[in-house]
């Protein structure tokens, strides 16, 4: 029967046959140390992969359309949420692809949509 697994015996169990001398690896149950603030946003600061977006980066990338974000939250296509709501599909796909934007009345509607989508849903229903 083989001892319950700790710190010496985690490794060797990994290792096929469970021979401890196949393994060098040790793994700690240490926890480590937590960072400061401080220490955080150095680190942060020295990880290539991890440098702050600048205004160009934030220029060149493609946002995801607020009225996408809020069609697939409600789980409806785009077929689904232009027949549920009243919007031109064409109109939908071009919102959500960046080929325009909602006007004001159009913002404000997507606004109720986004508070509400069932009042708005039973309220133009109630016309059908």
């Amino acid at each position: 029967m083989q001892p319950t697994p700790n710190e010496e015996t985690l490794s060797a169990l990994s290792q096929p046959g469970g021979h401890p001398e196949m393994s060098k690896l040790i793994i700690s149950t240490k926890m480590p140390d937590a960072m400061t603030p401080k220490a955080v946003e150095k680190a942060a600061a020295a990880d290539p992969d991890a440098q702050p977006l600048t205004e160009t980066d934030l220029k060149r990338m493609n946002r995801t359309a607020q009225v996408k974000t809020m069609r697939r939250a409600l789980a409806l296509t785009q077929e689904q949420f232009s027949i549920r709501y009243h919007i031109a599909l064409s109109t939908l796909r071009d919102w959500e692809q960046g080929r325009g934007e909602p006007d004001k009345p159009a913002a404000a509607y997507l606004k109720a949509i986004a508070r509400d989508p069932e009042h708005v849903n039973r309220t133009l229903s109630v016309h059908d």
